[in-house]
């Protein structure tokens, strides 16, 4: 985390408490700070010292086995992956925020540790038979109902490094949606895997551009079978501005944008090479029906 994250996700945002505790704790030993260039923002993680004081009190029971050797390599991973963790707390912090701002929502969890979710399923056309899928984040928000009761939104979280090809994004997808069908994710949650239907969840998929998250729109309305709405799209951007916002894309929004334009996947489908098309990216924002996260779709 940085302090701003900590700011935003302990302290109600009150920077200047932030502060004095970090102080504090660095002072103890128990946080510590990863060098990084000036312009950076500082890198601040749990010591070995830190880890310990919670095993002491118990507050890690329920977590995956860590050993001490393991949580300082945790500490000395790629540049590139601290980035990405980076963007996945930025993330997080954001909806924490809008959460509490709403009134209408609870975050009931925002866990970004894929130990805790990961899972496998089995993907006939995939050589080695079960496929590990290890989740960015699982996020559970409640929502209070007019009659004093409350619903829950269960939604996987894949913040996209830009570094992967849409096929290994498709494929991703489609391990998700088998993991519906199948009812793992039914079971996990202590039913029968025919319940599946009873336990939905969502994935919310974040990209870099409005380009790369169209590119994957028209590749998961092309993948075998299609998905058309367990998968919401959208840019970083808009969802560090307004996660709960109208921001939020599925693929058949998508195609209802571009039906019957050139750039419609039904007339595209023999044409898999990649090209920039700036055109497509406007049409898109000007006719795409984007929608809230928690409102149900008309």
């Amino acid at each position: 985390m940085t302090a701003d994250h900590i700011t935003t996700l302990y302290f109600g945002g009150k920077g200047e408490y932030t502060k004095k505790r970090l102080q504090k704790l660095k002072a103890a030993g128990l946080i510590g700070e990863r060098r990084r260039r000036v312009n950076e923002r500082a890198i601040l993680f749990l010591t070995r010292k830190g880890f310990k004081t919670l095993q002491d009190h118990g507050a890690v029971s329920e977590l995956p086995s860590l050993t001490p050797a393991s949580l300082e390599r945790r500490a000395q991973v790629r540049d590139l992956t601290i980035d990405h963790e980076l963007e996945v707390m930025d993330v997080k912090a954001r909806f924490h925020a809008a959460i509490a701002e709403s009134g209408q929502f609870i975050l009931a969890e925002f866990s970004t540790w894929p130990l805790l979710y990961q899972f496998k399923v089995l993907r006939p056309s995939h050589d080695a038979g079960e496929v590990p899928v290890k989740p960015d984040a699982f996020i559970r928000i409640h929502e209070r109902e007019p009659d004093g009761g409350l619903s829950e939104h269960a939604l996987f979280l894949e913040v996209d490094r830009s570094s992967e090809t849409q096929d290994t994004l498709v494929a991703k997808a489609a391990c998700y949606l088998e993991y519906y069908t199948s009812g793992g994710f039914a079971v996990r949650n202590g039913a029968d895997p025919t319940a599946y239907k009873d336990y939905p969840f969502r994935v919310l998929m974040i990209f870099k551009s409005a380009e790369r998250r169209n590119n994957t729109a028209e590749a998961l309305l092309q993948s075998n079978p299609p998905i058309f709405t367990q998968v919401y799209l959208t840019t970083f951007k808009e969802s560090i501005a307004d996660p709960l916002g109208v921001v939020w894309i599925r693929p058949i929004d998508y195609r209802n944008a571009v039906k019957g334009t050139l750039f419609d996947p039904e007339q595209r489908r023999e044409f898999r090479q990649y090209r920039r098309q700036s055109t497509r990216e406007e049409l898109v924002e000007q006719k795409i029906q984007k929608l809230r996260l928690m409102a149900e779709p008309n």
